[in-house]
C-alpha cells in the first residue's frame, strides 16, 4: 500500500511540476492565463462504512484550474492591437469554429479582414456605407478602396448679423455728363455742402486739359469726376483729301497728347489706307488711344480714355501739310454725393458752369455687386461639392434693408448667393428676404418659418466656366423635396439658416457645416474605448467600419483551452453573452495595447521548489517502503 501511496504522490507532484512549468513557459504570452493544480486525498471505503481506522490511499489530481484575473496592459506601436480592461473575451471565427481569446494582437489580411496572428477573423458588429453601426454580427473588415465622393445636399449656417449696421444706400446726383471743358475756360466756383460749408475756390484755366480739370474736381469732397476725349477725324480733316494723301509714300502723321507724347506714323511703314492707319495707332505706344474705322469705311473715331487734349497733323511729299484747326479737348463726367447741395460761381465766372453742373437726377449707385464690398454688409464663404467630388466655393452675402412698416419690432436683410462667381438661387434677379423679430430671432425667409433656401439652379462648372459633367439642376417642373432624399439625383441642395440671429454684436459665423466631401484614400485607423473601428481618409473624413464584439460567460472557469491562447464554449461554461465593449459587465477596449500574461513568476518559482520537494518526499516514501520489504525478504 505504501508503494501506491508514494506513487500517487509522484504523479501528483509531476502534474504540479508540469502546470508550474507551463505557467513559466508562457510568462510572456499575450493574453495567457495561469493555471494551478488542485489535489484531493484518496481513502479506501466500503459500501456501508469506511472502517474505524481508515488509512489514506494517496492523492489524485482533481482539476487544473485557470485563473482569469486581469493581466497588466502594455502599449504597442500597432493601432489595431487591443486589450480588454475588464471582463470579456474577443470572439474569433476560426473557419466556422467560434473561439474566444484575451489576446488582442490583430492585423489585416489580404482581403481586409481583421485577424489575429493565427488568421482567425475578429467578430464584431458591422456598419453600413454611412458608418451607422448595426446589431448584426460578422467578420470585421476594413475596406481599403477609395472613399467615394458625396455631393452637398445640406449646408447649415449658424451666424449673427450685426443689428447695428446701417442701410448701405448711396445716392448721388448726375451733375454733368458729356460736359465739354471748352465751356469752362476761365470759370471759378465753389461747392456748397448740406451743412452750409463751402469748398475752396476752384479755377479752370483757359485751355486746361480735361484730365486735369477732372482731377481738380475729383479732389473735392463729395465729387467724383472723370474725363474722356472722343471725336471723328472728319471733324478736323477733309477725309477725301486724307484718303488721297495716304497713297503718298512720304506720308507722315503725328499725334500729340497734352502737347507731348508725340508719335509719328509713316507711309513707308506700310500705312496705305484708313484701316492700316487705325491699326498702326492701336498698336502704338499710345496705350490709352484707340482708333476705329467707321462702318462706312470713310472715317476714323479716336478715343483717349484719360481725357487728354489730342493734337494731330500730317504731311506729304507733294501736297505739303494739314493740321487740326484747334486741339481736340476732352469731355467731363461729373457726379456728386447727397451732401452736395449746389455750385456757386464767383464774380468773375460766366455762370455757364453752374447751369450745366446743377442739371441731372438723383439715383442709387450702390446696387448689390459681389465684386464691391461697399454694396453689402456681411459675407461668408464655404466649400461645397458636386456629385463628382469637385470642390466649389459658395458665398452668402447679407445686405441690410430698410425696416418694413414703421420699423418697430421687425428688421429685414436681403440674402444673395454665389457659387464660383455666378449668382444662384435666382438671387441675380431677386434676393431672398430674411425677417427678424424684436428679439433678434429669425422669423422667416421669404415667408418660410423654417429658414431654408433651396438652391435648384446650380450647374457645376470647371475652371473654364463649362459644365464639368456632374449632376445638374432638376428638370423644369420637377419639385425639390426637403430634406433632399437619398440618394440625391441632382445638384439641388438646401441652405439652412434657421439658427441665424440679428443681435447688436459683431458679425460672426458660429458654425457652418455641409455634408459633402471629395474622394479620399484610407490614411489610418483608430479604435475607440467602445471598440469602434474608425477609418480616416485623406479628404478629412472618418467613418465607422464596425465595432468589436465581446463575449462573457456565467462560468468562465468552465471554458476549455484549445491552444493558441484561445478557449471554446463547453456545457459547463454556459452560452456566451455577446455585447458591445463597455456595456453591462463587459470591459472597455484599450487601443494600441495588449494584455500581458497574468503569470506571477516569483510565485511560480516558489511553487517549483515546493513541487520539487514534494516529488523528493514521495520518492523517499517508496524508498523506505522498499527497504522494509527487503528486510522481510531477507529473513531466514
Amino acid at each position: 500500500m505504501a508503494f501506491n501511496t508514494g506513487l500517487s504522490g509522484l504523479r501528483a507532484a509531476s502534474v504540479d511540476l508540469d502546470v508550474t512549468g507551463n505557467n513559466i513557459a508562457n510568462a510572456s504570452t499575450v493574453g495567457f492565463k495561469s493555471s494551478s493544480a488542485q489535489f484531493g486525498d484518496l481513502y479506501a471505503s466500503g459500501f456501508l462504512s469506511s472502517g474505524t481506522n481508515p488509512v489514506g490511499d494517496g492523492v489524485r489530481v482533481q482539476d487544473v484550474k485557470q485563473s482569469f484575473g486581469q493581466g497588466n496592459i502594455s502599449f504597442t506601436d500597432n493601432g489595431l492591437d487591443m486589450a480588454i480592461n475588464g471582463d470579456g473575451f474577443f470572439v474569433l471565427n476560426n473557419g466556422g469554429e467560434i473561439r474566444y481569446s484575451r489576446a488582442g494582437q490583430f492585423g489585416i489580411d489580404k482581403d481586409g479582414f481583421v485577424t489575429n496572428n493565427q488568421n482567425m477573423r475578429v467578430q464584431g458588429f458591422t456598419a453600413d456605407d454611412d458608418g451607422n453601426l448595426s446589431g448584426i454580427r460578422g467578420d470585421l473588415q476594413v475596406e481599403t478602396d477609395n472613399l467615394a465622393p458625396r455631393r452637398t445636399t445640406n449646408l447649415s449656417s449658424d451666424l449673427n448679423l450685426d443689428s447695428r449696421q446701417s442701410v448701405l444706400e448711396n445716392r448721388i446726383r448726375d451733375l454733368g455728363e458729356d460736359l465739354s471743358v471748352a465751356d469752362l475756360d476761365g470759370d471759378a466756383f465753389q461747392i456748397e455742402y448740406s451743412d452750409g460749408t463751402t469748398s475752396q475756390l476752384i479755377t479752370i484755366g483757359a485751355g486746361q486739359p480735361a484730365n486735369e480739370v477732372a482731377e481738380l474736381l475729383g479732389s473735392q469732397k463729395g465729387i467724383n469726376a472723370s474725363a474722356r476725349t472722343q471725336f471723328d477725324l472728319s471733324e478736323q480733316f477733309d477725309m477725301a483729301q486724307l484718303a488721297s494723301d495716304l497713297s503718298d509714300p512720304d506720308f507722315e502723321l503725328t499725334i500729340s497728347l497734352n502737347g507731348s507724347d508725340n508719335v509719328t506714323f509713316r507711309g513707308s511703314d506700310g500705312i496705305t489706307d484708313l484701316d492700316s492707319l487705325a491699326a498702326a495707332i492701336n498698336d502704338s505706344e499710345l496705350n490709352t488711344v484707340q482708333a476705329q474705322v467707321s462702318d462706312t469705311g470713310d472715317d476714323i473715331s479716336i478715343i483717349d480714355s484719360r481725357g487728354f487734349t489730342v493734337d494731330m497733323a500730317y504731311t506729304t511729299g507733294a501736297l505739303g501739310s494739314q493740321s487740326f484747326a484747334a486741339p481736340e479737348r476732352g469731355n467731363l463726367f461729373v457726379t456728386a454725393e447727397r451732401e452736395v447741395t449746389g455750385i456757386l460761381t464767383d464774380s468773375t465766372g460766366t455762370g455757364a458752369f453752374e447751369a450745366s453742373f446743377a442739371a441731372g437726377e438723383t439715383r442709387i449707385t450702390n446696387e448689390f455687386n459681389p465684386l464691391d464690398q461697399r454694396t453689402y454688409n456681411h459675407a461668408t464663404s464655404t466649400t461645397i461639392y458636386d456629385s463628382l467630388g469637385n470642390s466649389h466655393e459658395m458665398t452668402q452675402f447679407f445686405v441690410k434693408e430698410p425696416s418694413p412698416g414703421n420699423g418697430v419690432g421687425q428688421s429685414e436683410w436681403s440674402i444673395y448667393m454665389q457659387i464660383d462667381g455666378e449668382m444662384v438661387a435666382g438671387t441675380d434677379e431677386t434676393p431672398f428676404t430674411a425677417r427678424f423679430n424684436q428679439d433678434g430671432e429669425l422669423q422667416s425667409i421669404n415667408g418660410d418659418p423654417n429658414g431654408e433656401i433651396v438652391v435648384d439652379d446650380w450647374v457645376p462648372k470647371d475652371a473654364n466656366g463649362l459644365p464639368n459633367g456632374a449632376d445638374g439642376p432638376p428638370a423644369p417642373g420637377e419639385e425639390v423635396v426637403t430634406p433632399i432624399p437619398e440618394p440625391p439625383t441632382t445638384s439641388a441642395f438646401v441652405v439652412d439658416l434657421s439658427e441665424t440671429t440679428q443681435y447688436g454684436s459683431a458679425f460672426g459665423v458660429n458654425d457652418q457645416n455641409q455634408n459633402g466631401y471629395t474622394t479620399g484614400r484610407l490614411s489610418g485607423l483608430d479604435v475607440s474605448d467602445q471598440g469602434v473601428l474608425f477609418a480616416r481618409y485623406t479628404n478629412g473624413q472618418s467613418k465607422a467600419l464596425g465595432q468589436v464584439a465581446l463575449a462573457a460567460f456565467n462560468n468562465t472557469d468552465g471554458l476549455s483551452p484549445v491552444g493558441d491562447t484561445t478557449w471554446v464554449e463547453t456545457f459547463e461554461s454556459g452560452q456566451p453573452i455577446v455585447g458591445a465593449p463597455d456595456t453591462g459587465t463587459l470591459g472597455s477596449i484599450k487601443a494600441s495595447s495588449v494584455e500581458d500574461s497574468n503569470v506571477d513568476l516569483s510565485a511560480e518559482l516558489v511553487n517549483l521548489i515546493i513541487a520539487q520537494r514534494n516529488y523528493q518526499a514521495n520518492a523517499k516514501t517508496i524508498e523506505t517502503s522498499d527497504a522494509v520489504t527487503q528486510t522481510i525478504i531477507n529473513l531466514r
